[in-house]
């Protein structure tokens, strides 16, 4: 951990011995998709923010099912990804989603969407209280490590809109 005493799960979320957390953020996408990959850019920016006691980081990655056990666990989760939505390219939008419908459709980057994720988890009874945070993208660039101009200029904005909120949910 570099700075902070908010908790990073990197891989598994099962393989954290705390017990739940009363906030988990989670960062999605995929790193190698160029500006698909925000969600994980945010969450590392994250770590180097100030701890929030009762916070937990999830690097999600791409792991869509494999999520659903964290997020099974959370009474609030927040969740960073990118969205192809037909705004700008780092157009921010943060959503509170009371039901399935009300989450958009993930990139097709990801395996088993967000949507699919949250729908598994209100099946079995587990649906949490969601606030989710997407970032406008345009282009998806396989290969590539480095997001757009438009796109890195919205992570500062998001990880203060993300670490803002967190210290107001645990409050």
């Amino acid at each position: 951990m570099t700075g902070s005493d908010l908790e990073l799960v990197s891989g598994s979320p099962s393989s954290s011995h705390l017990g739940p957390p009363a906030v988990l953020i989670i960062g999605v996408g995929n790193l190698l998709m160029g500006d698909e990959g925000v969600g994980i850019h945010v969450l590392r920016a994250l770590e180097g923010e100030p701890s929030i006691p009762g916070v937990q980081l999830l690097d999600g990655g791409t792991g869509g099912i494999n999520l659903l056990e964290a997020i099974a666990r959370a009474p609030i989760v927040v969740m960073v990804d990118a969205t192809r939505d037909g705004s700008p390219a780092g157009t921010i939008t943060e959503l509170e989603p009371s039901c399935v419908a009300d989450i958009p459709r993930g990139l097709s980057a990801h395996d088993f969407g967000l949507r699919d994720l949250f729908a598994a988890a209100a099946l079995l009874g587990q649906f949490p209280d969601i606030r989710l945070f997407t970032v406008s993208v345009e282009t998806i660039n396989p290969m590539c490590l480095e997001l757009s101009d438009a796109v890195a200029e919205a992570v500062p904005i998001v990880v203060r809109g993300v670490h803002s909120l967190a210290e107001r949910l645990v409050a």
